[in-house]
Protein backbone atom coordinates (compact mmCIF):
# COMPACT_ATOMS: atom_id res chain seq x y z
CA UNK A 1 0.00 0.00 0.00
CA UNK A 2 1.68 3.40 -0.82
CA UNK A 3 2.11 5.96 1.72
CA UNK A 4 -0.44 8.64 0.88
CA UNK A 5 -3.13 5.62 0.69
CA UNK A 6 -2.40 4.67 4.02
CA UNK A 7 -3.11 7.66 5.51
CA UNK A 8 -5.95 8.01 3.91
CA UNK A 9 -7.25 5.00 5.46
CA UNK A 10 -5.75 5.78 8.76
CA UNK A 11 -7.67 9.04 8.66
CA UNK A 12 -10.82 7.28 7.62
CA UNK A 13 -9.85 4.62 10.71
CA UNK A 14 -9.79 7.84 13.03
CA UNK A 15 -12.93 9.36 11.93
CA UNK A 16 -15.10 6.06 12.26
CA UNK A 17 -13.04 5.81 15.96
CA UNK A 18 -14.26 9.23 17.15
CA UNK A 19 -17.63 9.09 15.40
CA UNK A 20 -18.62 5.35 17.09
CA UNK A 21 -17.26 6.87 20.63
CA UNK A 22 -19.55 9.86 20.02
CA UNK A 23 -22.47 7.84 18.93
CA UNK A 24 -22.54 5.68 21.92
CA UNK A 25 -21.99 8.36 24.86
CA UNK A 26 -24.39 10.90 22.76
CA UNK A 27 -26.13 9.10 19.93
CA UNK A 28 -26.32 9.64 16.40
CA UNK A 29 -28.06 13.07 16.30
CA UNK A 30 -25.79 14.33 19.38
CA UNK A 31 -22.55 14.96 17.04
CA UNK A 32 -22.03 17.18 14.59
CA UNK A 33 -19.06 17.01 11.78
CA UNK A 34 -17.59 19.94 13.53
CA UNK A 35 -17.58 18.04 16.84
CA UNK A 36 -15.38 15.17 14.34
CA UNK A 37 -12.97 17.45 12.96
CA UNK A 38 -12.73 19.26 16.43
CA UNK A 39 -11.62 16.35 17.96
CA UNK A 40 -9.08 15.14 15.12
CA UNK A 41 -7.87 18.68 14.06
CA UNK A 42 -8.60 18.33 10.64
CA UNK A 43 -11.06 20.14 8.51
CA UNK A 44 -15.01 19.25 7.78
CA UNK A 45 -13.96 19.59 3.88
CA UNK A 46 -11.15 16.62 4.80
CA UNK A 47 -14.06 14.79 6.63
CA UNK A 48 -16.31 14.97 3.12
CA UNK A 49 -13.37 13.61 1.59
CA UNK A 50 -13.39 10.40 3.71
CA UNK A 51 -17.48 10.58 4.24
CA UNK A 52 -19.29 12.61 1.51
CA UNK A 53 -22.03 13.08 4.33
CA UNK A 54 -23.39 12.18 8.26
CA UNK A 55 -25.40 9.32 6.19
CA UNK A 56 -22.52 7.81 4.54
CA UNK A 57 -20.45 8.30 7.74
CA UNK A 58 -23.64 6.60 9.52
CA UNK A 59 -23.49 3.10 7.28
CA UNK A 60 -20.34 3.09 7.77
CA UNK A 61 -20.26 3.07 11.56
CA UNK A 62 -22.91 0.51 11.87
CA UNK A 63 -21.31 -1.82 9.09
CA UNK A 64 -17.77 -1.60 11.03
CA UNK A 65 -19.91 -2.52 14.25
CA UNK A 66 -21.53 -4.72 12.54
CA UNK A 67 -19.08 -6.55 11.49
CA UNK A 68 -16.86 -6.34 14.62
CA UNK A 69 -19.39 -8.19 16.70
CA UNK A 70 -19.69 -10.82 14.20
CA UNK A 71 -15.94 -11.36 14.91
CA UNK A 72 -16.78 -11.10 18.19
CA UNK A 73 -19.63 -14.19 18.63
CA UNK A 74 -17.23 -16.38 15.99
CA UNK A 75 -14.65 -15.88 19.07
CA UNK A 76 -17.34 -16.67 21.33
CA UNK A 77 -18.45 -19.99 19.23
CA UNK A 78 -14.43 -20.79 19.26
CA UNK A 79 -13.88 -20.65 22.61
CA UNK A 80 -17.18 -22.03 24.41
CA UNK A 81 -18.82 -24.94 23.43
CA UNK A 82 -21.44 -25.24 25.70
CA UNK A 83 -24.81 -23.10 25.35
CA UNK A 84 -24.72 -21.87 28.69
CA UNK A 85 -21.10 -20.47 28.51
CA UNK A 86 -21.92 -18.94 25.00
CA UNK A 87 -24.99 -16.59 26.31
CA UNK A 88 -22.94 -15.80 29.33
CA UNK A 89 -19.93 -14.41 26.61
CA UNK A 90 -22.37 -12.93 24.63
CA UNK A 91 -23.59 -10.86 28.20
CA UNK A 92 -19.88 -10.00 28.32
CA UNK A 93 -19.86 -8.43 25.05
CA UNK A 94 -22.27 -5.42 26.20
CA UNK A 95 -20.47 -5.46 29.59
CA UNK A 96 -17.44 -4.97 27.58
CA UNK A 97 -19.09 -1.60 26.29
CA UNK A 98 -20.98 -0.39 29.73
CA UNK A 99 -17.45 -0.71 31.03
CA UNK A 100 -16.00 2.03 28.56
CA UNK A 101 -18.92 4.46 29.66
CA UNK A 102 -20.61 3.68 26.45
CA UNK A 103 -23.66 2.00 25.00
CA UNK A 104 -24.27 -0.17 22.20
CA UNK A 105 -23.77 1.60 18.95
CA UNK A 106 -26.83 0.28 17.64
CA UNK A 107 -29.31 0.60 20.61
CA UNK A 108 -28.41 4.10 20.55
CA UNK A 109 -29.04 4.37 17.01
CA UNK A 110 -32.65 1.98 17.44
CA UNK A 111 -33.45 4.72 20.16
CA UNK A 112 -33.10 7.68 16.85
CA UNK A 113 -34.68 5.22 14.34
CA UNK A 114 -37.40 7.57 12.88
CA UNK A 115 -34.93 10.42 12.30
CA UNK A 116 -32.24 7.89 10.65
CA UNK A 117 -32.25 7.60 6.51
CA UNK A 118 -33.33 4.09 5.47
CA UNK A 119 -29.94 3.28 4.21
CA UNK A 120 -29.18 3.32 8.16
CA UNK A 121 -32.42 1.89 9.61
CA UNK A 122 -32.01 -1.15 7.80
CA UNK A 123 -28.32 -1.47 8.48
CA UNK A 124 -29.66 -1.32 11.91
CA UNK A 125 -32.51 -3.53 11.91
CA UNK A 126 -30.06 -6.22 10.39
CA UNK A 127 -27.31 -5.91 13.10
CA UNK A 128 -30.68 -6.80 15.46
CA UNK A 129 -31.90 -9.94 13.52
CA UNK A 130 -28.05 -11.39 12.84
CA UNK A 131 -27.73 -11.33 16.57
CA UNK A 132 -31.27 -12.77 17.51
CA UNK A 133 -30.39 -15.54 14.96
CA UNK A 134 -26.85 -16.12 16.47
CA UNK A 135 -28.81 -16.86 19.66
CA UNK A 136 -31.57 -18.72 18.23
CA UNK A 137 -29.03 -21.45 17.48
CA UNK A 138 -27.40 -21.26 20.90
CA UNK A 139 -30.90 -21.40 22.45
CA UNK A 140 -31.62 -24.49 20.48
CA UNK A 141 -28.71 -26.14 20.71
CA UNK A 142 -28.48 -26.05 24.88
CA UNK A 143 -32.37 -27.38 24.73
CA UNK A 144 -31.51 -30.00 22.54
CA UNK A 145 -28.87 -31.16 25.12
CA UNK A 146 -30.56 -30.39 28.05
CA UNK A 147 -28.17 -27.53 29.40
CA UNK A 148 -31.27 -24.99 28.66
CA UNK A 149 -34.82 -24.77 29.10
CA UNK A 150 -37.51 -22.55 27.59
CA UNK A 151 -40.58 -22.82 25.83
CA UNK A 152 -41.57 -21.67 22.23
CA UNK A 153 -39.50 -21.15 19.24
CA UNK A 154 -35.76 -20.30 20.16
CA UNK A 155 -35.80 -17.16 18.42
CA UNK A 156 -38.75 -15.17 20.64
CA UNK A 157 -36.26 -16.16 23.61
CA UNK A 158 -33.73 -14.85 21.79
CA UNK A 159 -34.70 -11.63 21.06
CA UNK A 160 -36.43 -11.60 24.90
CA UNK A 161 -32.20 -12.07 25.62
CA UNK A 162 -31.57 -9.10 23.13
CA UNK A 163 -34.18 -6.51 24.95
CA UNK A 164 -33.56 -7.58 27.87
CA UNK A 165 -29.71 -6.56 27.53
CA UNK A 166 -30.30 -3.78 26.07
CA UNK A 167 -32.70 -2.58 28.49
CA UNK A 168 -30.07 -3.29 31.05
CA UNK A 169 -27.55 -1.14 30.01
CA UNK A 170 -29.74 1.86 28.92
CA UNK A 171 -31.17 1.75 33.11
CA UNK A 172 -27.87 1.14 34.45
CA UNK A 173 -26.54 3.93 32.59
CA UNK A 174 -28.16 6.90 34.40
CA UNK A 175 -26.99 5.52 37.69
CA UNK A 176 -23.29 4.84 36.89
CA UNK A 177 -23.92 1.59 38.73
CA UNK A 178 -22.58 -1.57 36.70
CA UNK A 179 -23.58 -3.58 38.63
CA UNK A 180 -27.04 -2.99 38.21
CA UNK A 181 -26.41 -4.56 33.69
CA UNK A 182 -24.83 -7.41 35.78
CA UNK A 183 -27.43 -8.40 38.09
CA UNK A 184 -30.00 -7.96 35.66
CA UNK A 185 -27.96 -10.06 33.27
CA UNK A 186 -27.35 -12.49 35.33
CA UNK A 187 -30.59 -13.27 36.13
CA UNK A 188 -31.92 -13.09 32.96
CA UNK A 189 -29.46 -16.12 31.70
CA UNK A 190 -29.99 -17.69 34.72
CA UNK A 191 -33.60 -18.40 33.76
CA UNK A 192 -32.78 -20.23 31.08
CA UNK A 193 -30.32 -22.73 32.62
CA UNK A 194 -31.80 -26.05 33.20
CA UNK A 195 -32.91 -28.15 36.17
CA UNK A 196 -34.68 -31.16 36.63
CA UNK A 197 -37.68 -29.31 37.39
CA UNK A 198 -37.79 -26.98 34.92
CA UNK A 199 -36.75 -28.96 32.22
CA UNK A 200 -39.95 -30.72 33.31
CA UNK A 201 -42.22 -28.20 32.80
CA UNK A 202 -40.53 -26.84 29.62
CA UNK A 203 -41.31 -30.69 28.42
CA UNK A 204 -44.75 -30.50 29.69
CA UNK A 205 -45.22 -27.18 27.78
CA UNK A 206 -44.13 -28.17 24.55
CA UNK A 207 -46.49 -31.09 24.63
CA UNK A 208 -49.39 -28.81 25.60
CA UNK A 209 -48.70 -26.34 22.60
CA UNK A 210 -48.19 -29.26 20.12
CA UNK A 211 -51.64 -30.71 20.83
CA UNK A 212 -53.37 -27.72 20.96
CA UNK A 213 -51.94 -27.26 17.43
CA UNK A 214 -53.06 -30.12 16.86
CA UNK A 215 -56.47 -29.52 17.84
Amino acid sequence: MRKNQAERVDTATQILDVAERLVQVRGFNGFSYADVAAQLKITKAALHYHFAGKAELGEALVARYATQFAEALAGVEARRGDAPGRLDAYADLYLGVLREQRMCLCGMMAAEYETLPTPMQDAVVRFFDDNERWLARVLEQGRKVGTLTFTGPPIQTARMIVSGLEGAMLVARPFGDITRFEDAAGHLLAGLRSTPARAARSRSGSKAASDALRG
